[in-house]
């Protein structure tokens, strides 16, 4: 499977509501996640309660739309401009997070992710 076969099923889980799957299968057991503010998190079980903490901070999944995907199979490189548009628990308005993501993988798992992005109301 290419990496960008396997970005573009990370990405599938997302839209299916099933992305801690998609992070369970294709990511490192010592990943480093680079936030939008440059904040580092290190290791899979801080980053699986990142996750988790984000996902249970949502009302309502409204979807996600990707503009684009992109890989260089020589470097092990996926980038994904995406736009994910949710209702926080206690608001009542959709946000819509635009985002570029970065991976670099070694053989089938994401090493680091690095993440670029903006909120909107």
């Amino acid at each position: 499977m290419s990496y960008f076969d396997k970005i573009s099923d990370i990405y599938d889980h997302i839209a299916q509501g099933t992305a801690m799957d998609a992070f369970e299968e294709y990511y490192a057991e010592d990943v480093t996640m680079i936030l939008e503010d440059g904040t580092a998190v290190e290791g899979k079980e801080a980053n699986r309660e990142r996750e988790n903490e984000f996902f249970s901070s949502v009302e309502e999944f409204h979807g996600i739309q990707v503009s684009g995907i992109t890989s260089n199979e020589d470097e092990g490189i996926t980038a994904v401009e995406s736009t994910m548009t949710v209702t926080f628990k206690g608001t009542d308005e959709p946000m819509d997070l635009e985002q570029v993501a970065v991976q670099h993988w070694d053989g089938d798992k994401i090493e680091t992710e690095r993440f670029y992005g903006t909120q909107t109301d």
